[in-house]
């Protein structure tokens, strides 16, 4: 067996949510927050068969979107003056990890 964590956007969680329910996989959801964006993310964990794995995989990635977002940075301009300026950066998609599993049990 193998334990599945994948990391995506806050916004496209209710999707994948929906989407590994529908195709038969169990996931806890647990609410977490990016530290480079600060932003709200969801971490699935999913037990599931070797075989399984990349079904799984599948539709994560089909569900998680990546898309441009615009965020505030800030530049040097002058001695010691800062002023924020926007920078373009891509956000969403899926961070995934896999795990073997040396022991499982559902009570």
């Amino acid at each position: 067996m193998k334990l599945i964590y994948a990391i995506i956007s806050s916004d496209d969680s209710s999707i994948v949510s929906s989407a590994l329910s529908k195709a038969g996989f169990f996931s806890t959801k647990l609410a977490s927050t990016g530290g480079f964006l600060m932003s709200g993310n969801t971490t699935f964990i999913c037990a599931t068969e070797d075989e399984k794995v990349q079904e799984a995989i599948d539709i994560i990635k089909k569900h998680s979107k990546k898309r441009k977002q615009m965020v505030p940075s800030s530049a040097a301009y002058g001695a010691g003056m800062y002023a924020p300026f926007p920078v373009e950066v891509t956000i969403g998609g899926a961070t995934i990890f896999v795990t073997n599993i040396e022991h499982f049990e559902k009570a």
